[in-house]
């Protein structure tokens, strides 16, 4: 038996730290040049309240927020039937529902232009029996971002009914309580943080979605311009440039880190005094 080195274990304390500040500086980095260049930068502060900012923040943050409510109120009973079912071909159907995570979101925005277009496999029809067209209107802004961002909340929410313990509600069950009165008060708040994670995770990936709704909505100002492709826009004009990028970004950092906090301090653990 050979006892460990002192000096080994200095040396592998010393490469842990290094690996670990390197990871941690990379990740700061990037938002410390933001606020670096909102203080030495003039214009980004005034353009934080441009009409084109406002506009593009005001679209972002309602899109994203119906893009979730429906992704909650359609995927919730997904995620609990996968949960729950031991159907055959069940991991085929969560590997589809799972698909736009992986998939790039230019291909996701195609196959939007291929499914409700103009001349879509359901747009072609639904344009001629109602004269409406899905393509560069704002209902094609949450269409992308549901594509793109439900699967985030369907997975953490399965993640989380499949984490509650199914002896519960059987015993609810028998107790006389209706499947719907189980689900509400017995299966919702043991999954909550789960549900409470995939809400944060999809509202996100939401307001951070460009490349489907560029390709499916366009981006016309008021109507499909969000936030990420006002930013992209940015680069384009001169009358917003790279200050206009970054005052955008910098808000959007704001409130995602806004809506961290507020979500961790919702999950915390209740502390109970003594």
């Amino acid at each position: 038996m050979s006892l460990r080195s002192p000096r080994a274990d200095l040396v592998a304390l010393a490469l842990l730290v290094g690996l670990g500040g390197v990871f941690a500086l990379f990740f700061v980095l990037p938002f410390a040049g933001l606020v670096q260049r909102a203080a030495s930068d003039g214009r980004v502060l005034d353009l934080a309240g441009s009409r084109e900012v406002r506009a593009a923040l005001v679209l972002s943050l309602w899109t994203g927020a119906v893009s979730t409510a429906l992704a909650v109120v359609f995927g919730t009973p997904v995620a609990y039937w996968l949960a729950r079912t031991n159907v055959r071909g069940r991991s085929i159907l969560e590997a589809l529902v799972d698909l736009p995570i992986v998939l790039p979101p230019t291909v996701a925005g195609v196959a939007l232009l291929t499914a409700f277009g103009a001349r879509g496999l359901v747009g072609e029809p639904l344009e001629a029996l109602t004269g409406f067209r899905f393509t560069f209107t704002t209902a094609a802004v949450v269409l992308a971002q549901v594509l793109v961002a439900a699967p985030f909340y369907v997975r953490a929410a399965r993640a989380g009914f499949a984490g509650v313990d199914a002896q519960l509600e059987r015993v609810a069950y028998t107790l006389g309580a209706s499947r719907v009165e189980t689900f509400v008060r017995i299966t919702l708040p043991q999954a909550r943080p789960a549900l409470l994670a995939g809400v944060v995770l999809c509202w996100a990936r939401a307001m951070g979605e460009l490349g489907a709704t560029l390709i499916f909505a366009g981006s016309l100002e008021g109507r499909t311009r969000t936030m990420p492709l006002a930013i992209l826009d940015a680069f384009e004009r001169t009358s917003l440039g790279l200050s206009g990028a970054v005052s955008m970004s910098l808000i959007l950092l704001v409130v995602a880190l806004a809506v961290l906090v507020v979500f961790r301090l919702a999950t915390a653990p209740e502390v109970t005094a003594r």
